[in-house]
């Protein structure tokens, strides 16, 4: 595999291919190498997704222990290593991201998310602008933290900049299939966090399940923010909003929404926060 881009033909660019996105600590934050490292951090979704969260895996799945889909091969694959541990870099990957430009979108056959959102319907009325599919988020229990979570982001930052990303989006999940579960987060997403008409995408009709499932009155926003998934709660104070409706995803047993931040509307207080040069945030 050609280390200077996970993508057949579409290279990351010089600079950023080997080079630390983000560091806080012991851990850093850089683009997956080689074929090791991606099978390292599938290693780390099965692990997550399917040992610790119930996903359901096919027999080749189980056999190798790896969270692998057609998508991997068109995809850069940001990874998060604790630099403390022992052993070989590749056993360090403690969180992973996965990002897909439209250039590898086009070589797949269209984006993950689409068959569950319309996202191509987005993407074509807005000629010119370039899209980032970001999914597959993983970090590994013990390291389920701010520290974490922050140079994730720094990475991604980065990767926003260097390809000149106009909007990021994709799908982001509760855990377990039943909508009701989470009655009161999806209410409150569907009422107070739509996005607007200019970047709005709906669940496809034959998945499509609504999300306002409570009345105004019966909402209380601290306790629904407080129930949403950290990832969601992170991108909603972003400045990202939710698209319409909601899709139950059977083989890992969620309850997906779709997310969609145009670069734009980032506030200004987390670029400057996210553009320090890695390393300068708190140790």
């Amino acid at each position: 595999m050609d280390v200077k881009g996970l993508v057949p033909g579409v290279e990351p660019g010089p600079g950023i291919a080997g080079r630390t996105l983000g560091r806080i600590g012991p851990l850093e934050a850089r683009l997956a190498r080689d074929d090791a490292e991606i099978a390292a951090a599938q290693e780390v979704r099965y692990s997550v997704f399917y040992e610790e969260l119930g996903a359901g895996s096919n027999r080749l799945q189980v056999l190798d222990r790896r969270d692998a889909d057609r998508f991997d091969a068109v995809c850069d694959h940001i990874l998060v290593f604790d630099q403390s541990l022992p052993g070989p870099e590749h056993r360090r990957i403690v969180g992973t991201y996965r990002m897909l430009r439209e250039e590898g979108a086009a070589l797949a056959g269209g984006f993950y998310s689409e068959d569950e959102f319309d996202l191509g319907g987005l993407i074509s009325r807005h000629p010119g602008k370039r899209f980032l599919e970001l999914g597959r988020s993983c970090v590994l229990p013990a390291y389920r933290s701010k520290r974490t979570i922050e140079t994730l982001w720094q990475a991604i930052w980065a990767y926003v900049l260097h390809h000149d990303i106009d909007v990021m989006a994709g799908c982001a999940s509760f855990h377990g299939s039943l909508p009701a579960t989470h009655a009161e987060a999806l209410s409150f997403l569907a009422r107070n966090c739509r996005a607007t008409p200019e970047f709005d995408v709906s669940a496809l009709p034959g998945r499509y399940v609504g999300m306002d499932l409570m009345p105004a009155e019966a909402i209380n926003a601290k306790s629904a923010f407080s129930r949403m998934p950290p990832l969601i709660k992170g991108y909603l104070r972003l400045g990202a909003r939710i698209g319409d409706g909601c899709v139950v995803d059977r083989d890992f047993e969620t309850v997906d929404v779709f997310v969609v931040l145009p670069v734009k509307e980032i506030q200004q207080r987390y670029i400057s926060y996210y553009t320090q040069e890695p390393g300068r945030l708190a140790a």
